[in-house]
């Protein structure tokens, strides 16, 4: 028996495979924002009131959260103190020479996430080939113990010049700190041994501000699951779309910060490779935010320079683009009497207006109650009923009146609002990469996603949309199919032509014995152990790399032939030019340990046959065409094979389909419904 548990800004979802059975239950609860874990509780009660479910034969409990993510958001860490080289205790304020608004006269930077008077200065020095050229002062590092220890300190980064070519200093430092004062010690060389200072510096601060809040967190939730009777540990998913022990989450919560949209993105990806549409974009839109990503040939994107409220997080992460764009964005009326919607959210507490729970401004999902869309009666998640005159008493009096339009209107402008914003969006990862969305399918998801993924797809010229059965709940379910995996990093910084390959394939070496290791600790036979290597390439003198994928278990200059060969055509393909003649340096040997976890199997959770899944008529609100009679389906009761034709809406307890006129719609064998356009004049793609 699996469960999977994501926690989202307004639900948790909760997904429960019995795969001896086939079977799957999953449902919403509404997140507790104080207390996460509460709703995790909340929501497992009811999965053993719903199935009978006995929790101690539970085989995984795998958890994606947003305890990290929400603290880096919030500025809601531990007090935390940086021990570094003498002379760069400012390198994370001085940043780089960046700026994303070069004219904004008044840009707000982030807050450092250690403040001055917390960051100290150890006299010692190793060169860039890892010589020691000064020795660590250790009575200074003992000095810096007591001022910690005075100063309340909770948690503290260590990040010397040059410690991922040689650790000895950061090592020795941690032993200190940690006897003279029992605080978690986070060291550069552990978290990210690669070069560039800022990130460095910046990814440990923020590993060990995080440290403390998730392993609250965690802690808390593994004593309340273990008085509900499960007795196994969680599993927490990763932004690598991995997944890692709660002892690994809580020594490295820096790699967890993407937890709950990578999950969604694991979860899109094996639907589309089942479906049969290996190239995909997708379109995860809950209560709070709304997450895109390109997933090509059945592979996500990955990146190691992505950041996380505008503090750089160097370790590998699936490739979204975020935005504020969901269900609980409030939409208003700026200075200059424009409708925008978003990035504030109503979130969970109080909600929006139509949830009864004291929200006052109109949000996105109240739009899709006053335009039809949803059934004030069936709402999604555990609440009782929608107030639709609620929901259209604000929108009529804080945006339709200013406006002096309809409330009809004004419903439909809010989700052209949120709908443009969520098409630059995926603009943004397709067309400014040099991916033509034309020739992708859109796969919506998350309890809001499917209400829009029509009409996006229509905007963007794409010829189908996927939508998965479990829509609403396609991250809790993408958990169960992720292996464990861990990362590994070794910079090398050498031109290509002088590379020793002895010292080479040592170094990869090391890295796979330090990932088979972790895997084996984590439970994982030797024989479910896979290894993914890769290198970061780039032309001599350049300031960012590409990386490429290398075959076999070393390195031979014939290998090292092919991989430049591949990093001309990648620098050609990515950038518009190459430089064939010009030299190249392998910058980082990368490294994916990959324990398999087995694959879940499960069927559809099909209705009787005698019932019909047609449920009745109802009007719905479409934009230039007013009020039209639409087929309500139930999504359980739609069977393999079935066609439907909009105007149409399908409804499930996690999420809700808006299937527009001029659109089709199918089921296929695997529940997945896939909507087409009727006018094939009005179709631009070709990947039907």
């Amino acid at each position: 028996m699996l469960i999977g548990v994501d926690v989202g800004g307004t639900f948790t979802d909760i997904v429960f495979v019995h795969p001896g059975r086939k079977t799957v239950e999953s449902f919403k609860v509404a997140s507790t924002s104080n207390r996460l874990e509460e709703a995790v509780m909340t929501g497992i009660r009811r999965l053993v009131g719903r199935t009978g479910a006995v929790l101690d034969r539970a085989d995984r409990l795998v958890h994606g959260t947003t305890v990290a993510t929400n603290a880096l958001l919030q500025g809601k860490w531990a007090r935390t103190a940086l021990v570094t080289t003498a002379g760069f205790r400012d390198v994370i304020e001085i940043a780089r020479q960046n700026r994303p608004r070069i004219y904004d006269l008044q840009v707000q930077r982030p807050q450092p996430i250690i403040s001055r008077d917390l960051r100290f200065e150890v006299p010692e020095r190793t060169g860039y080939r890892g010589s020691i050229i000064m020795p660590l002062d250790e009575g200074r590092v003992t000095d810096i113990a007591r001022v910690l220890v005075e100063s309340g300190v909770e948690s503290v980064a260590v990040c010397l010049l040059f410690s991922f070519t040689n650790p000895d200093h950061e090592i020795r430092v941690k032993h200190i700190l940690e006897a003279k004062t029992g605080l978690p010690i986070t060291v550069s060389s552990e978290v990210l041994p690669e070069f560039r200072e800022y990130e460095r510096t910046q990814t440990v601060a923020a590993n060990a501000a995080l440290r403390p809040v998730v392993g609250d967190y965690l802690e808390r939730l593994d004593r309340a699951t273990a008085e509900l009777g499960l007795n196994k540990t969680w599993q927490i998913m990763q932004s690598n779309a991995g997944i890692t022990s709660s002892s690994g989450a809580q020594s490295q919560p820096v790699r967890i910060v993407l937890s709950g949209p990578a999950a969604g993105v694991q979860g899109a990806r094996i639907t589309g490779a089942v479906a049969g549409y290996p190239d995909l974009i997708t379109l995860d839109m809950g209560g709070t935010s709304c997450d895109v990503c390109l997933i090509k040939d059945g592979q996500a994107a990955v990146t190691t320079d992505g950041s996380v409220a505008g503090y750089p997080i160097k370790v590998p992460m699936v490739d979204i683009h975020t935005i504020g764009a969901g269900g609980g964005s409030i939409a208003w009326i700026d200075k200059g009497g424009a409708l925008r919607v978003g990035p504030q959210s109503a979130g969970a507490d109080p909600g929006p207006v139509c949830y009864g729970k004291g929200g006052l401004q109109p949000t996105v999902t109240d739009a899709h109650v006053v335009l039809g869309r949803l059934d004030p009666l069936s709402p999604v998640g555990d609440l009782d009923c929608l107030d639709a005159e609620a929901a259209t008493a604000a929108i009529r009096t804080l945006i339709a009146g200013p406006l002096g339009m309809t409330v009809e209107d004004a419903a439909q402008g809010i989700i052209a609002v949120a709908e443009a914003n969520m098409e630059r969006a995926i603009r943004v990862i397709s067309v400014a990469r040099g991916h033509d969305p034309r020739r992708f399918a859109l796969l919506p998801f998350g309890g809001a996603g499917p209400l829009h993924g029509a009409g996006l797809a229509f905007k963007l010229g794409m010829a189908a949309v996927l939508v998965p059965e479990r829509a609403g709940v396609l991250s809790a379910l993408g958990l169960l199919h992720t292996d464990l995996a861990h990362d590994y990093v070794h910079s090398v910084v050498e031109v290509a032509g002088q590379i020793d390959f002895d010292d080479l394939n040592t170094k990869w070496d090391r890295l796979r014995a330090r990932g088979r290791d972790d895997l084996v600790r984590d439970g994982i036979a030797e024989s479910d152990i896979l290894f993914e290597a890769s290198v970061d390439m780039r032309y001599a003198g350049q300031s960012f790399e590409l990386n490429l994928e290398t075959s076999g278990a070393a390195l031979s200059p014939h290998a090292l032939d092919r991989l430049i060969e591949g990093f001309h055509h990648r620098h050609e393909q990515v950038y518009g030019h190459a430089g064939p003649g010009e030299p190249v340096e392998i910058v980082n040997l990368r490294l994916k340990a990959r324990g398999l976890v087995g694959k879940v199997e499960y069927g559809r959770n099909d209705g009787p046959a005698e019932e019909q899944p047609l449920k009745g008529l109802r009007r719905v609100h479409f934009a230039g065409l007013g009020w039209m009679p639409s087929e309500v389906f139930e999504r359980a009761r739609l069977p393999s094979g079935h066609c439907l034709k909009g105007p149409a809406v399908i409804e499930s307890p996690e999420s809700t389909v808006v299937v527009p006129p001029e659109w089709q719609g199918r089921v296929d064998g695997f529940g997945n419904l896939i909507l087409s356009v009727r006018d094939t004049h009005r179709g631009s793609a070709d990947n039907e």
